[in-house]
């Protein structure tokens, strides 16, 4: 299986991740672009998409020398095998049980041709439903959907229409258990590494393997696995293990990833029994007593009680036989609880001597609802207990709930199981929107809500309801993992985003999820005014830093959709309050990186409101938001701000917040003041600020406080300290660069605002770097211009040139052009640069290759540069190319351009990458969203058509994609003031528009930016 069937075409090129040295499910590693999101990486995987085998048996392998060539009989053996293996390719849309959203490949093989039954592993199949295709050896292919997948055992049926089928002759592999032996030559037919067919030999050397752990995923137990001489890797799940007669004896499951020519086979005798239910349209009947039972050799069970004359029995019973089932975990209030115990050796079942899984699994399955004698042997002691054999399904989930932007469902008895828990609860299958907790993605019980207990599902659906939108509730909850510590969290529960409570029920005879609307949201509560007090820092000696934290709000922001290349779907730092009376507080952009979030206020750690966004700045990496005076009654001070420029070596008072959010105070000195650039992300561009003088100081707390001020002895604060996003390192970790800004630069911005008024500024769309006197003489500036700016400039000798020239506007600047004077003003500092925010055109004199030349400039507007409306189609989330995309390309190919994608999609499984730019949509063009929006909705549901692209490094492209509109509808978000949130949305339903209907599907925050319905 492959959790990526391409990578697509995004902007660079990558190579393929190692492998683990540990044993893995046979799926291909997801070596997709990550985007870095906090919180992705699915639980059930370690990096790269390898899963590790905890259970590292001694290997006992029996090997074969690779023949050259196959002899003539095994050549006509597959010759007939390979009509019937398919190659199949499918999206896992959610997050279920064990299982995140994934797009994949793998392999299964047919079993029923006159009524298309296709055999597979279960970890293919998944827990819920998934929309895909199988291909043949003839390359036809039709859609397939999961019928059945085993609760516990790793197989699953899929359903194919055989009259799709119509130039070649399908049939059916016959299963035969019976005919896997030790010694047995095999072959592996199937999608081995993702290519179509791959013929793999091996030898059958063990039958009685215990099943291998995969880790934190799906992991089969109860059952006896083959182990083999063989060497499949990523994407044969699924293969037949085929004999020399063309029989299939096992189920290609899992193997070694360490070099080992090792891997593990599912045995058939479950499958078979579960194919001719399903065949005769009867209920697969399975049974559980919730225990898990290893394989323990006889010298081991003797050490844990067995006595000789139980030994004696069974060897004489079962010659052949080597070991005995162990009980190894008995689950907490299941039904062998407290009559089964860790480290029973298991004697009888109803009366029957019992070695095999095989015989367990028939007694069980036929005896749900009834009860059972099992006799085991515990410390020499024979113990003799009835217990009553409960339904496997009931305790394996086929629903789920969303609400708030995440989704829930029942514990599962796959991860009750893995962690020895009682199979009860309320599990977080997508810990997102809302409920994206502090740490890891998956693994969280819910305990309680607003104070209220959730032990179930049901309890859980009726506390949800009851909750207004926009309320903050009391959560506690628990991690698998550590259910001695019960957590509490304070969580903001969205429900205008996400406007529906939704559940999700699993339909086995069309293979998809059902959705039914289960409440609508309750409207906010009106908020009231609050009073509250500030701490106090007497123990600073500073007056002026003890009385700024008046001026200092907490703030909060939550994005529900990623745009503009932005990494995370919640940011927390502090802004500063420039008037209190009208509460507009300024805050950096790496906190509100563009509108369409939820801000969210904390005014003295204790009132807390909501705010909104009210002015961007393109280029100096702040934002002002404003909240409601009105409902604040707390002593907020409006800070004073410097109208004078910092210099360096000037002393000042650093006040800042840590990585704890708590203040810091510290005496420090200016050590510098430089024209700076942030670097830019090369794998997927996002805001960062440009052409602006930098502050650093000599104290070390600045490198530990992201948010904070530069104070002055009478307390005016002279500089903001900002944290400033940067590019990504090679391990993904986002770099964030704490710097200080000067405020004399935000003053005709702040005034403006304060009166009212939403700037409307214009801008070079270049990107300056400052260059020294040696080289600007070197590039042909004069003598006469060089002594200027040692008279002007006395403290810093420089000038400015233009390191890129933003694509998509025409510009009158060059690469390379040293700019001497803007409207007759002599530039020798960053801040004289702003003359461009009120000028349509300016008149300047530049050095351009040795040459000094008059040239009028035209400014551009900066709102031209936000997104202002959204589309996402099919997974991917497209918008006009931002800002950062300007600055970093050098041409643009058209407005519609990838920013990010959610995996289980179809623009994930197709291979539609972010930073790609499409240009047309079934030949016809669209080079903005109207025209793409018009073209997609004409295009029906479940049917291909052609998108053309171009990656960011300007390779044209073609990709074929088949719509889906169950689970991906198109969706619009345009920003429209008259809208409580400032932005409406738009659901297309058989091409058509519904405005605000339903629940538009919100992005998760994971890597590829996943889309949750």
């Amino acid at each position: 299986m492959d959790y990526s069937v391409t990578t697509g075409r995004g902007k660079r090129k990558h190579p393929s991740p190692p492998h683990l040295d540990r044993p893995v499910k046979q799926r291909r590693p997801d070596d997709a672009d990550m985007t870095g999101d906090e919180d992705y990486n699915a639980s059930n995987k370690v990096s790269n998409g390898i899963y590790s085998d905890t259970d590292m048996e001694e290997e006992n392998v029996l090997t074969l020398p690779k023949a050259a060539t196959d002899s003539a009989e095994w050549q006509a053996t597959i010759e007939e095998v390979v009509k019937n293996v398919v190659s199949i390719r499918f999206c896992q849309t959610c997050s279920f049980d064990t299982e995140s959203a994934i797009s994949s490949e793998a392999t299964g093989f047919v079993v029923d041709a006159e009524q298309g039954y296709i055999l597979t592993n279960r970890h293919v199949v998944g827990a819920g439903p998934f929309w895909g295709i199988c291909v043949f050896d003839n390359h036809e292919e039709c859609d397939v959907y999961p019928v059945y997948r085993d609760p516990v055992h790793d197989f699953g049926f899929l359903k194919f229409d055989p009259k799709a089928i119509k130039y070649m002759p399908i049939a059916a592999l016959n299963l035969r258990p019976d005919l896997a032996k030790v010694g047995a030559e095999i072959r592996v037919v199937g999608n081995d590494a993702g290519e179509k067919l791959s013929i793999l030999s091996g030898v059958i050397s063990r039958l009685d393997r215990n099943a291998p752990e995969y880790g934190e995923g799906y992991s089969d137990f109860n059952t006896n696995y083959i182990q083999a001489a063989a060497a499949a890797s990523g994407g044969s799940s699924g293969s037949p293990v085929v004999n020399i007669d063309g029989n299939a004896v096992a189920l290609q499951a899992g193997g070694r990833a360490d070099g080992a020519a090792t891997d593990y086979f599912l045995p058939l005798d479950r499958p078979k029994r579960a194919l001719k239910c399903i065949q005769e349209k009867e209920h697969v009947s399975r049974g559980t007593i919730q225990c898990q039972w290893m394989i323990k050799p006889f010298d081991e069970c003797r050490r844990l009680g067995l006595t000789a004359e139980w030994e004696g029995a069974v060897r004489a019973e079962f010659p052949k036989e080597t070991g005995m089932l162990v009980a190894e975990v008995s689950l907490p209030e299941g039904p062998a609880h407290k009559s089964i115990e860790e480290g029973d050796v298991l004697l009888k079942v109803n009366n029957e001597l019992l070695t095999q899984f095989v015989r367990l699994d028939d007694i069980l399955d036929s005896s749900v609802g009834k009860s059972v004698k099992i006799l085991v042997q515990r410390g020499g002691e024979d113990i003799e207990v009835e217990i009553p054999v409960g339904d496997l399904h009931a305790i394996t989930p086929d629903r789920f709930v969303t609400v708030a932007g995440a989704s829930f469902h029942s514990l599962s008895y796959q991860q009750a199981r893995l962690y020895a828990v009682a199979v009860k609860g309320v599990y977080v299958c997508e810990a997102a929107g809302s409920f994206r907790f502090e740490t890891t993605d998956s693994g969280w019980i819910i305990h309680s809500i607003d104070h209220k207990m959730t032990p179930d599902l049901d309890t859980f659906i009726e506390v949800m309801a009851a909750i207004p939108d926009r309320a903050r509730v009391v959560v506690m909850y628990k991690h698998l993992r550590d259910l001695h510590t019960l957590h509490t969290a304070i969580l903001y529960i969205d429900r205008h985003w996400t406007h529906k409570m939704r559940m999700a029920i699993r339909n086995d005879e069309t293979g998809k999820w059902d959705f039914t609307d289960l409440a609508d949201p309750l409207p906010p509560t009106e908020p009231e005014a609050q009073k509250a007090s500030f701490i106090r820092l007497d123990s600073v000696k500073q007056a002026a830093a003890a009385d700024i934290i008046r001026s200092f709000v907490r703030i909060s922001s939550n994005m529900p959709v990623k745009l503009d290349g932005f990494p995370r779907a919640r940011k927390i730092g502090f802004g500063v309050v420039i008037d209190a009376e009208k509460g507009l507080v300024v805050v950096s952009r790496c906190i509100v990186p563009y509108d369409l979030c939820d801000i969210t206020i904390t005014v003295a750690d204790s009132i807390i409101i909501d705010g909104k966004v009210i002015f961007m700045h393109p280029l100096q990496n702040y934002a002002i938001v404003q909240y409601n005076p009105a409902l604040v009654k707390a002593p907020v001070k409006s800070a004073k701000l410097s109208d004078k420029p910092m210099r360096q070596g000037d002393s000042t008072i650093f006040v800042g917040f840590n990585q704890n959010l708590r203040v810091v105070v510290a005496e420090t000195t200016v050590t510098d003041i430089t024209t700076v650039a942030i670097p830019q992300n090369a794998s997927n561009p996002r805001y960062r600020a440009i052409n602006l003088d930098a502050i650093t100081v000599d104290t070390n707390l600045s490198g530990q406080c992201g948010s904070g001020v530069l104070v002055a002895e009478d307390g005016s604060v002279q500089a903001l300290w900002l944290s400033y996003l940067g590019e990504r390192s090679p391990s993904g970790k986002d770099i964030e660069y704490h710097l200080g800004l000067a405020t004399p630069s935000l003053l005709p911005v702040l005034r403006e605002v304060g009166n009212g008024n939403v700037p409307k500024l214009r801008m070079l769309n270049v990107e300056f770097n400052s260059v020294q006197m040696s080289q600007a003489r070197i590039m042909g500036v004069g003598l006469d211009w060089m002594h200027q700016v040692e008279i002007q400039n006395p403290e810093r000798h420089q000038l400015f040139m233009v390191r890129k020239v933003d694509c998509g506007e025409e510009q009158a600047l060059q690469e390379g052009d040293i700019v001497l004077t803007l409207n007759g003003k002599l530039i020798t500092r960053v801040s004289e640069l702003d003359i461009m925010y009120d000028n349509e055109m300016l008149d300047a004199v530049v050095v351009r290759k040795n040459e000094q030349i008059e040239i009028k400039i035209p400014t551009v507007p900066t709102g031209d540069l936000e997104t202002d409306r959204a589309v996402i189609f099919c997974g991917a989330t497209l918008h006009m190319p931002h800002h950062a995309v300007r600055q970093a390309s050098s041409k643009l190919h058209s407005q519609v351009y990838v920013s990010s994608r959610s995996r289980g999609s179809p623009s994930y499984q197709y291979g539609l990458a972010s930073t790609n730019f499409i240009t047309a949509v079934n030949g016809v063009d669209t080079p903005d969203l109207e025209a793409f929006v018009k073209e997609v909705n004409l295009i029906p549901d479940n049917t291909y058509f052609r998108l053309k692209a171009v990656t960011f490094d300007n390779v044209p492209w073609v990709i074929t994609m088949k719509k889906n509109e169950h689970y991906f509808p198109t969706v619009e978000f345009i920003k429209d003031k008259r809208e409580a949130c400032g932005w409406r949305s738009v659901i297309y339903e058989n091409g058509k528009a519904i405005p605000g209907a339903g629940s538009p599907p919100v992005q998760t925050g994971t890597a590829e930016g996943e889309v949750l319905l």
